[in-house]
């Protein structure tokens, strides 16, 4: 599974990337399992329509804000790499059933894979970023918040794309089954 590693930060921090958001920016961003599931989001979103465009990706960044606050201050949570990897599967699943939940369902859906993915960039925040201050943890969280929600946005527009292309709706469906299978290798990789 392709994950933002250690060596990975200390290539950011020799790169003068030492501090806050950008470091934050570009954790989801180099972590190929948390890329794909925040685009997926988008994607479900805008398969369900309405106000679930903004509803559901709303929903997944202000509780992934939650799980990053308990990964900075320590606060385990078990499983946490299998629910990012769960998540993968199974937004890719939903996709692929075109399930059109009601806005509230998906939501919470989408809401409890957020803690995962959350509590994951929080709890690998470089060293040197918390050895800094308060203000650069709170850059490095609002960086890998934008970073989610920009990731969102690009599923959405990429959603909006795939249903206006003829049998648009069966490529989304196949993008769905296609991110069920990179989530269930997620999975065995680990």
């Amino acid at each position: 599974m392709i994950r933002i590693t250690p060596t990975v930060h200390s290539i950011l921090l020799h790169a003068g990337i030492d501090g806050g958001a950008l470091a934050g920016f570009l954790h989801p961003l180099l972590s190929f399992d948390h890329l794909l599931a925040m685009v997926a989001v988008g994607m479900l979103s805008t398969q369900i329509g309405g106000r679930a465009v903004w509803y559901v990706p709303a929903a997944f960044v202000g509780v992934m804000a939650v799980g990053g606050i308990l990964g900075v201050a320590g606060l385990p949570l078990l499983f946490v790499e299998y629910g990012i990897a769960a998540s993968v599967f199974v937004l890719g699943l939903a996709i692929l059933a075109d399930t059109h939940f009601p806005i509230g369902v998906a939501m919470i859906f989408v809401a409890f894979f957020a803690l995962f993915h959350g509590h994951a960039h929080g709890s690998e925040i470089p060293a040197a970023i918390v050895s800094k201050n308060v203000a650069y943890i709170a850059a490095y969280v609002n960086g890998f918040l934008s970073a989610t929600a920009s990731l969102h946005l690009i599923g959405v527009f990429l959603g909006m794309f795939i249903e206006l292309l003829p049998y648009g709706a069966q490529i989304m469906r196949l993008a769905g089954a296609l991110l069920a299978i990179i989530g269930v290798s997620f999975t065995i990789q680990l």
